[in-house]
């Protein structure tokens, strides 16, 4: 009798270490997917920055350039796996719609143009996408972390190799960038 006992025992903890990994795993790939995410977003939203550095280039040549040389870096903007590279990533894409913005501002015409506001809705678009992705990546992560300190997950994290994520961090620089109208 003691022996069934103990083997009702083990096969319980055995199902209960399959259904723990199966939760860890499946908040693993919410993260990785919402990081996915951010950096489609980011991708697209750096595509509309390039198209609004191309209707810049008629009215400031020079800013052009300049502007043109540090999107260059655009492979760099195809996705990232960490939040550290998310947030790298992100003031290369706000550097580069500042100074699109300081242009507009020295060429009045160009804020009038209807390609240049279409594009800059498109880009206000792909911020806010940029933002929501960016608090659901935050949400998995805090599921994720909070499954991980937990007892007795706690014990199946370790033994499987789980470790807890970074947040994507609010930036100063998103409070200081410019109204993008």
């Amino acid at each position: 009798m003691g022996w069934i006992i103990g083997l009702v025992c083990i096969a319980v903890i055995i199902i209960w270490f399959i259904s723990a990994q199966r939760r860890l795993a499946f908040m693993d790939e919410n993260i990785n997917n919402a990081m996915s995410q951010i950096g489609v977003q980011q991708s697209s939203r750096w595509d509309a920055l390039i198209a609004l550095l191309d209707l810049t280039k008629g009215y400031a040549e020079h800013e052009y350039k300049t502007i043109l040389d540090a999107t260059k870096n655009r492979a760099a903007i195809t996705g990232s796996s960490t939040a550290g590279e998310a947030a790298a990533q992100d003031n290369m894409i706000a550097d580069a719609l500042s100074r699109i913005m300081a242009i507009a501002e020295n060429y009045p015409d160009l804020k009038a143009n209807q390609n240049y506001i279409k594009t800059m809705d498109s880009v206000n678009q792909y911020e806010n996408m940029v933002r929501q992705s960016r608090l659901i990546y935050n949400d998995s992560v805090t599921k994720l972390n909070r499954s991980i300190r937990m007892f007795p997950m706690s014990i199946a994290a370790a033994i499987l190799g789980f470790k807890s994520r970074e947040y994507l961090e609010a930036q100063q620089t998103k409070a200081d960038m410019p109204e993008m109208k």
